[in-house]
């Protein structure tokens, strides 16, 4: 079970009052959540890493106990909230853990902001917009509220919003996120300098061929007996989808993402 009595608190960052909890002690870990997530979602995830870190997890705009602002959600701006948040802490440098929309900012935070990130796991990220299933990005544009009617996602939200009613602005929003074509500049994904675990699952919302041109830009994909080990990681969760890889395999995913943490700097 999650800790019971975390350090609670709201950073002002970005014309937000972001809210994050911190749970365990040790070495600091941000945990970022996917789309529509709160922090209570992340079950034996949290609890499992903060058995010997000190976990971070945030609330990103409009999600959860973080309040809506008359802005729309782009990574970018995530990205930046993300890091405010971080130095409004003191924390000078810490791991990352995200899933999805969060992977996808733990990307840009070790793109954008590298001084702060040691190491970084990325779960279901991607660092362009034709990384998905184009089949699964047509169907995300016909979601309503109506589809999470009693859902875990749609109850943790209506547990946690300071403004329930704009559950349906959150819908748009995140439809609005999806809908816009991106593609990082392969140049910057190159100079991350944090040691990237890269993890999906081998039925995942986005193609296995988009993660292994995301892991050779991370130095990967290459014979590791001639060159030595490249500093990241690929691993693919087999027997899973981009939901049940952090629910139903949350096993798996935390062995490996924990020792991947853990492992000396390359």
């Amino acid at each position: 079970m999650i800790d019971s009595a975390p350090q609670t608190g709201y950073a002002p960052v970005s014309g937000l009052q972001m809210y994050y909890e911190i749970h365990g002690a040790g070495e600091p870990l941000l945990l970022l959540h996917g789309a529509y997530g709160t922090i209570d979602l992340w079950g034996p995830v949290l609890s499992s890493l903060a058995e010997h870190r000190r976990v971070i997890a945030v609330e990103q705009q409009a999600h959860g106990h973080t309040a809506d602002i008359d802005r729309p959600l782009s990574y970018e701006q995530m990205t930046e909230d993300t890091a405010a948040l971080l130095r409004h802490l003191g924390i000078e440098k810490a791991d990352i853990f995200g899933y999805s929309m969060g992977g996808n900012i733990g990307l840009q935070l070790a793109m954008r902001h590298p001084d702060l990130v040691r190491k970084l796991v990325a779960v279901s990220a991607n660092y362009r917009s034709d990384g998905y299933y184009p089949e699964l990005l047509e169907l995300i544009q016909t979601i309503t509220p109506k589809v999470f009617a009693g859902s875990p996602i749609e109850e943790a939200y209506f547990r946690n919003a300071p403004n329930p009613e704009n559950w349906p602005t959150l819908v748009d929003k995140l439809k609005q996120l999806d809908a816009q074509e991106f593609a990082w500049p392969e140049d910057e994904i190159r100079a991350i300098p944090a040691p990237t675990l890269l993890v999906m699952a081998d039925s995942d919302a986005m193609r296995p061929e988009h993660m292994v041109e995301l892991f050779r830009l991370l130095g990967g994909g290459v014979p590791g007996d001639l060159t030595g080990l490249p500093k990241s990681q690929l691993a693919v969760l087999p027997g899973a989808t981009h939901v049940s890889l952090v629910t139903e395999r949350a096993d798996l995913l935390l062995a490996m993402s924990t020792a991947f943490l853990d492992a000396p700097m390359p």
